[in-house]
């Protein structure tokens, strides 16, 4: 990931909505959940929701696959990886073991 598509990431994760989302899609995992699922959850209108899932999906969280008249929307680990990544790429400095509480922490959760 670059500069630029890390931007859009972040631009993307900035907002308390469409983080609540991306967050929900994470915890759905493989199953995913439809549009109107992930609005109802999150208590959002769904022309709010159809905004906010556009801008994710644009910056490569999330993607979605349509189901006859609805669309069941999945996280992008790959968009994640690729973002944390690009964070992180300087953060050792040749030095492992800085890095490392952050590794730990993330760990035992994954």
């Amino acid at each position: 990931m670059d500069k630029s598509d890390s931007l859009k990431a972040l631009n993307a994760l900035s907002n308390e909505t469409r983080l609540d989302v991306f967050r929900l899609l994470v915890k759905a995992g493989e199953a995913g959940m439809p549009a109107g699922a992930i609005s109802e959850e999150l208590g959002i209108v769904q022309n709010t929701m159809s905004s906010g899932l556009s801008i994710l999906v644009a910056a490569g969280l999330i993607r979605g696959d349509r189901e006859g008249r609805s669309i069941r929307y999945y996280a992008e680990m790959d968009g994640m990886r690729g973002l944390l990544a690009f964070l992180m790429a300087d953060c050792c400095g040749g030095n492992p073991e800085t890095c490392a509480p952050l590794l730990s922490e993330l760990t035992p959760k994954c």
